[in-house]
């Protein structure tokens, strides 16, 4: 938990900060469906969601940081990138429209998101279902619930 004062001093600079890379994110992903094997638009995605991970791990933001990471995870090790078809990318937007509602929610006085992670388990289970996997063993259900324990 952060301090108050920590609060009203850090947490709107970091939702402006957010914003941004949820909406760099937003425009890669628009471009991914105009050109699906765009290798800069997949990096530009996986870099926006990483340094947004970053940056809520400096708050203690522990339910967007992990997100995040595991949204990057699931793109950055896609069996084929090529591969991301529309049902991918809506999952992955789908994805992105949580992250920018979590951050709505974000308690200003606390800095406390209370949520439960259900949402985001579904979320994530859906890409991985739409982005087949190099890595197999990779559930991201366990994963996540491993963290909020």
């Amino acid at each position: 938990m952060n301090s108050a004062t920590e609060w009203q001093t850090t947490l709107p600079e970091f939702l402006l900060e957010a914003e941004m890379l949820l909406a760099k994110s937003e425009e890669c992903l628009n471009h991914l469906h105009l050109i699906r094997d765009d290798s800069d638009a997949i990096d530009c995605m996986k870099n926006s969601l990483i340094k947004l991970a970053e940056k809520a791990d400096s708050l203690a933001l522990q339910a967007i940081s992990e997100f995040s990471r595991h949204i990057q995870y699931l793109i950055a090790n896609a069996a084929s990138p090529v591969q991301l078809h529309d049902q991918a990318l809506d999952a992955l937007h789908a994805c992105l429209t949580l992250l920018a509602w979590q951050l709505e929610l974000i308690d200003t006085r606390t800095g406390e998101l209370g949520m439960d992670d259900s949402e985001q388990v579904t979320l994530l289970a859906t890409v991985t279902l739409q982005i087949p996997q190099k890595n197999f063993s990779y559930q991201p259900q366990q994963r996540l619930r491993q963290i909020s324990n």
